[in-house]
């Protein structure tokens, strides 16, 4: 008898996927490992990840600075 106690997913995909893994007993694929990132995609992720908003600081005039600055508080204000 299926374990009635867990949820099922929001997502209708999953919920569709949950569906035929319970009605053939299937098992479900187990979900990657959080923790665990992909070695090639963290050195792409370096590149420029390190410098950017820093670099465009420095890049910017005072008012282009203050431009923006003004701009970012209306928005979390608003």
């Amino acid at each position: 008898m299926p374990d009635r106690s867990r949820r099922r997913p929001r997502d209708v995909n999953s919920l569709a996927a949950s569906i035929v893994n319970d009605a053939t007993d299937e098992a479900e694929p187990p979900s990657p490992d959080p923790d665990r990132k992909d070695p090639a995609a963290v050195s792409l992720g370096r590149r420029g990840g390190l410098k950017g908003g820093r670099a465009r600081a420095e890049k910017l005039t005072p008012e282009q600075r203050s431009t923006i600055a003004r701009k970012a508080a209306a928005a979390r204000w608003a």
